[in-house]
């Protein structure tokens, strides 16, 4: 059975979305105050956070998609 050549690509952009999700996760901890060795951030860095995860979860996928195709 021959290995799909599209799933290093699937597991790229599931891997960008789940470090988009990871980093915007990071920033919701932040902002909860939950931690405490955390509690010295300050809440404009968690919103940063937050706002780079989305960017990452939703665009970077897309653009490697787009990239990937139009590479043929």
């Amino acid at each position: 059975m021959s290995r799909d050549p599209a799933l290093p690509r699937f597991m790229a952009l599931q891997l960008a979305r789940l470090c988009g999700a990871l980093i915007a996760l990071a920033g919701v901890v932040i902002l909860s105050h939950g931690i405490r060795a955390l509690a010295f951030v300050p809440d404009a860095v968690g919103d940063g956070m937050i706002v780079a995860g989305a960017v990452v979860f939703f665009a970077l996928p897309r653009h490697l998609a787009r990239k990937w195709k139009s590479r043929q």
